[in-house]
């Protein structure tokens, strides 16, 4: 006889769920899937990621601290609570202007 799992659904707190790390970045994949990934990062201040293109548009949106955001040469500040769209193939790159924590969610184009 198959047992029932029971279900159990619990609201985060995408700030306190990763800590800062001294002069690091820090990531935690929260879904992987063939279709996208949703993966929360913290930056101590003076961290960045480089200039670099991805092939699906990104969602990122800043839960705690303040970033800038390059994206096709713009430099654009986004602050706890607002979020920005790195259009796919157009290079970007992200600096920690003062610690700050992002969401980052992938979407993949599904070509059937």
């Amino acid at each position: 006889m198959e047992t029932k799992k029971e279900l159990t659904v619990t609201a985060i707190d995408s700030a306190e769920f990763i800590q800062y790390s001294e002069g690091s970045i820090v990531s935690k994949q929260l879904i992987k899937k063939d279709t996208g990934t949703i993966t929360l990062f913290a930056f101590d201040k003076g961290q960045s990621l480089s200039e670099h293109t991805a092939p699906f548009d990104a969602f990122v949106e800043i839960v705690d601290g303040k970033a800038e955001c390059i994206v096709g040469g713009k430099p654009v500040i986004v602050s706890k609570g607002e979020f920005i769209i790195l259009p796919a193939n157009i290079p970007h790159a992200v600096n920690a202007i003062e610690k700050f924590k992002m969401i980052i969610v992938m979407i993949k184009e599904n070509k059937q």
